[in-house]
């Protein structure tokens, strides 16, 4: 990737290393070699294995970071935190968008700061593992929520923050695309290859269709790791894009 979040012409793939340790996501890593350049460290293998995994997987191995760890706190607090994410050369991290303006404007601020425009702030809209039944409860709405209207309504505190773009489920995307442009890249977590398991997401999507709808970064989880041969699955999600982008150039 170059020193920017500059547009890609397709969906960029992020392969989700969600391992309790360092050795089987690395062996993953590996494994997988130029198939994938970009991954996902998570809370549960950055807690196991700190800052020194996201090093190893850009100095030793060369690819980029994103470190999604869903900061939420008050503003001064989230920005030192993504100024040190910043530093240790994360190219995309994660804020939970409930977290207000300020606390994505500081965010946004810290991580320009200290790495300018390489490394990108994501505003979480609603976890793709919860559905309305649950969200509503959570959020003590006795309304009928609506999921979209909600995805974008905390898209917009995203786009006046000006950070780069929202996490948002694929069912989602296409309404923040025709709402916001290019102003917010859109990644999408819970992709799965066609006929796949959903294990414990409520909102799906294949990899073509969700760069279809206009995600600009696309988590592939278990699609992947779960396979009994990820570099086949790797293979054929890599296939499945370029197949949709000749598709769509036609």
């Amino acid at each position: 990737m170059s020193a920017s979040l500059s547009r890609a012409d397709g969906a960029v793939p992020i392969v989700a290393l969600d391992y309790s340790t360092a050795e089987p996501a690395l062996a993953l890593a590996r494994r997988l070699g130029d198939r994938c350049r970009f991954y996902k460290v998570g809370s549960e293998l950055f807690t196991a294995a700190g800052p020194d995994i996201v090093r190893t997987l850009r100095e030793e191995l060369g690819a980029d970071v994103f470190l999604d760890l869903k900061f939420h706190d008050i503003p001064n607090t989230v920005a030192g935190a993504v100024r040190s994410a910043a530093r240790l050369g994360a190219r995309l991290l994660t804020v939970h968008a409930s977290g207000g303006a300020p606390m994505l404007g500081a965010a946004r601020q810290a991580a320009d700061e200290v790495a300018g425009g390489a490394c990108g702030v994501l505003a979480v809209t609603v976890l793709t593992s919860l559905d309305v039944a649950v969200l509503g409860a959570a959020w003590g709405r006795s309304d009928a929520l609506e999921m979209e209207r909600e995805v974008l309504r905390l898209a917009d505190l995203a786009a006046t923050a000006e950070v780069h773009g929202i996490v948002c489920s694929g069912a989602e995307v296409g309404a923040v695309r025709a709402r916001f442009g290019d102003r917010l890249a859109p990644l999408v977590p819970g992709i799965r290859l066609a006929g796949g398991n959903a294990h414990d997401q409520s909102r799906v999507m294949t990899p073509a269709a969700a760069q279809r709808a206009g995600a600009r970064y696309l988590i592939l989880g278990r699609a992947i790791t779960a396979d009994q041969d990820p570099m086949a699955a790797m293979d054929r999600v890599l296939a499945e894009l370029r197949a949709d982008a000749s598709e769509t150039r036609a």
